[in-house]
C-alpha cells in the first residue's frame, strides 16, 4: 500500500501518469488531503467513482492513531501521543503563542544523539518516521483544533522527539510538503529545523537545492568545546571550532538569523563566565545569531537540576549588555512534561498502549 502523504508534489503527480490519468487529478487529490484533511477517499467527490476505488485499493492516507492527549493548565500547551502502525509510539506538542500556534512535531522514535540532559535519548533510536508521519501531525492537530483562523497553526518546529537531519530525506520531503502551494501552504519563514550540529548533514541542506528555504535552530548548550562534549558526546565528532565555523558560512536570508539553543543547566553552564564565553564566541558574528536561554527542564532520575530565575536572568543581561538578541524561553507544558528535553513516548503519560 502506498501512503500518499509520503508524496511529494512532483512524486504525486507522477503516480498519477502512471495509473493513466490526467495530471490535474494530483492538485485534486492533494486539495483532498491538505486543505480538506479527509480521512477517506470516498469523500473525495470531484474524483470519479473508478479512481477512488482504485486509490482505495492501492493506498492508504492514515498513519497516526490518537491515543491520549493532555493540556496544560498553565499555559493551554497540548500534548498528543500517536501510535504508529507498528505499534511504536511518539508525542508531539502544540504551543499557544501569544497571536499564533506552533507545533512541535518528532521526526525519529526515540534519538540516537545521546545529550546527557534530554529524556527523549534514554531509549536510544528505534526507527525513523517516514514522511507521512512527520506530516499527519500537522494534519491531525489541525483537524483536532478545527479550521478557524483562531484556531489555524501557523508555525512548525522540528524539535520534538528526534535528531531531524539524521533523517534526512523525510524531513526534506515533509518540508517540501508543507511549503507547497498546492498542499500545506506554509510559509518558509514560520518553519524551522532544530538539529544537535551534525556538520555534514547541515551542510547538505543548505546546498541541496530541493530543499526548501527554512530556518534553522542549532543546539548550543555549551561555552566551550569540552563542555559541550560533555553534555552532547556528538561534538566529540562534530566540534564546536568546527560547528561555529560552519554557521558562519553559511547563506541567510535578509532578516533571517540563526538560533543557538542554550539549555541553562544548574551549576554546569549557567555561570557569569559561561555566559562571558558565549559572549566572546558569537561577538563578531553577532547579527547573524539570536540565543534561546532554556532553563532545563527536570525529569525522573535525571542528573541535573533546573537553575534559579535570578541566575538565568543575570545570563540573559549579560548577553545583551554585550548585544547578543538573547531570549529566554520559559517552557510551556511543564506539568504535562510537554516541555523541551521532555517527551518520551508512553512511559511520559504512565499508561499502556
Amino acid at each position: 500500500m502506498i501512503n500518499l502523504k509520503n508524496l511529494n508534489y512532483k512524486e504525486l503527480e507522477k503516480f498519477v501518469l502512471e495509473k493513466g490519468w490526467q495530471k490535474f487529478r494530483a492538485k485534486q487529490i492533494a486539495k483532498w488531503l491538505y486543505n480538506k484533511k479527509v480521512k477517506s477517499f470516498q469523500e473525495m467527490t470531484d474524483l470519479s467513482k473508478d479512481i477512488r476505488q482504485t486509490l482505495e485499493k492501492e493506498c492508504e492516507i492514515n498513519s497516526l492513531q490518537l491515543i491520549t492527549y493532555q493540556q496544560s493548565k498553565i499555559d493551554g500547551s497540548i500534548k498528543f501521543l500517536w501510535k504508529l502502525k507498528d505499534g511504536n509510539t511518539i508525542e508531539t506538542v502544540l504551543i499557544n503563542e501569544k497571536n499564533h500556534k506552533t507545533l512541535c512535531v518528532s521526526t525519529q522514535v526515540g534519538c540516537a544523539v545521546g545529550c546527557r540532559f534530554c529524556y527523549t535519548t534514554k531509549d536510544g533510536l528505534i526507527r525513523n518516521l517516514e514522511t507521512s508521519e512527520i506530516v499527519d501531525q500537522y494534519i491531525n492537530v489541525q483537524r483536532f483544533l478545527g479550521e478557524s483562523e483562531e484556531n489555524r497553526i501557523s508555525n512548525i518546529v522540528y524539535m520534538g522527539m528526534g535528531e531531524p537531519l539524521a533523517n534526512y530525506e523525510n524531513v526534506k520531503k515533509s518540508v517540501q510538503i508543507f511549503t507547497h502551494p498546492d498542499m500545506c501552504k506554509l510559509s518558509h519563514r514560520k518553519i524551522t529545523i532544530s538539529s544537535s550540529g551534525i556538520l555534514h548533514q547541515i551542510r547538505k541542506m543548505y546546498e541541496d537545492k530541493d530543499f526548501p528555504e527554512v530556518k534553522l535552530a542549532v543546539s548550543l548548550n555549551a561555552s566551550n568545546q569540552n563542555q559541550r562534549a560533555y553534555l552532547m558526546p556528538i561534538s566529540q565528532t562534530n566540534t564546536l571550532e568546527e560547528l561555529m565555523e560552519l554557521l558562519r558560512s553559511i547563506p541567510l536570508k535578509p532578516g533571517w538569523r540563526i538560533t543557538l539553543e542554550y539549555v541553562l543547566i544548574k551549576n554546569v553552564n549557567d555561570t557569569p563566565e559561561d555566559a562571558k564565553r558565549l559572549v566572546n564566541l558569537l561577538k563578531k558574528d553577532k547579527h547573524r545569531f539570536k540565543v534561546n536561554l532554556i532553563p532545563f527542564n527536570p525529569y525522573p532520575e535525571s542528573d541535573f537540576e533546573r537553575p534559579e530565575e535570578n541566575r538565568v536572568l543575570a545570563f540573559e543581561k549579560i548577553l545583551w549588555d554585550n548585544n547578543i538578541a538573547t531570549f529566554i524561553r520559559w517552557s510551556k507544558g511543564r506539568d504535562i512534561a510537554a516541555a523541551c528535553g521532555q517527551l518520551r513516548k508512553k512511559e511520559l503519560l504512565q499508561i499502556d498502549v
